[in-house]
């Protein structure tokens, strides 16, 4: 019995791999689209200086395709150290929620400086840097916001800072990231 449930268990890890090795994920790994169907539009550039204050990595869901990871980040006022220490994050099915004691700023203005971030590699490099930022983070990344596209998926970046709620993360590809400040491990 046991020997059947171990074999079993080997046997998925080695069809999920299966899986995750198709051409499918070509664009989680930094390469280009490679099943009939997928596409990633550039709908703007974005970049930014911003404060990692969580990150989940993502390999079942529909988006995992294109989208590895997600990164809670702050920037502006909220990216200063003492400040972003106090922001406590929960990521969870693609989805952020984040909250403070004492929040420094008017609500609506807090929004807008604290974001989900879901982020797609525009090459194999990048794909490896991407999963090795740390909570206390300084990044600079650069990259475009994107739409993706696959079968009956359409996934919109958000193109303003103002939103919030569905739809209000942005669809991010990184072409870029480097360390301002990093967290010694």
């Amino acid at each position: 019995m046991i020997k059947r449930i171990l074999f079993s268990a080997a046997a998925a890890m080695l069809l999920n791999a299966g899986v995750h090795a198709s051409a499918d994920y070509n664009i989680a790994k930094g390469l280009a689209p490679a099943s009939k169907g997928q596409s990633v539009a550039v709908l703007q550039p974005f970049n930014g200086d911003f404060r990692i204050l969580g990150s989940k990595i993502y390999t079942d869901d529909e988006q995992a395709k294109f989208s590895p990871i997600d990164y809670a980040v702050s920037w502006g006022l909220f990216a200063e150290p003492e400040i972003a220490r106090h922001i406590s994050v929960n990521q969870y099915d693609r989805y952020l929620n984040w909250k403070m004691d004492k929040v420094p700023v008017p609500a609506k203005q807090a929004m807008m400086m604290v974001s989900n971030m879901h982020i797609i590699p525009s090459s194999p490099e990048i794909a490896k840097k991407i999963k090795t930022v740390k909570r206390g983070d300084l990044v600079r990344l650069k990259g475009e916001l994107v739409e993706i596209k696959d079968k009956d998926l359409v996934w919109t970046s958000s193109l303003t800072p103002a939103d919030s709620g569905d739809g209000a993360c942005e669809v991010f590809r990184v072409s870029s990231i480097q360390w301002i400040e990093r967290v010694k491990s």
